[in-house]
């Protein structure tokens, strides 16, 4: 609860910002999950809770099918980057590790060529 009826409540609340999903600077990066903050180790077994969205669906919103028929598309979308963004890492650890292998054969041959004075 914000003491909304004093200055520095109604200043919070001016501050506040809330968003449907993930705003668009936040939603490329990594996401993190705390442990500590896990609803699971946070709440008593016997205290109540309510979701936001179900809260708002409750006194009007109709935007709450909307919302997680997007953040089922986002999610789909967030799998596939995460998948290609795992290849690509794999792919370019093979390939730095084959360039390490003939770089060492290249050198042992260069090795060689200078002992004999090819180069």
């Amino acid at each position: 609860m914000l003491p909304h009826k004093t200055a520095r409540g109604q200043a919070a609340l001016q501050r506040m910002k809330v968003f449907d999903g993930v705003p668009t600077p936040y939603d490329k990066k990594t996401k993190m999950t705390i442990p500590q903050a896990a609803k699971a180790l946070r709440l008593k077994p016997e205290r109540k809770f309510c979701v936001l969205g179900d809260m708002a669906a409750k006194v009007g919103w109709k935007c709450k099918e909307l919302i997680e028929r997007l953040s089922t598309k986002r999610t789909e979308r967030a799998s596939k980057y995460y998948k290609n963004v795992k290849a690509t890492a794999k792919a370019r650890a093979e390939a730095k590790a084959t360039l390490t292998k003939s770089n060492a054969a290249f050198k042992t041959e260069a090795a060689v060529l200078a002992k004999v004075g090819g180069i």
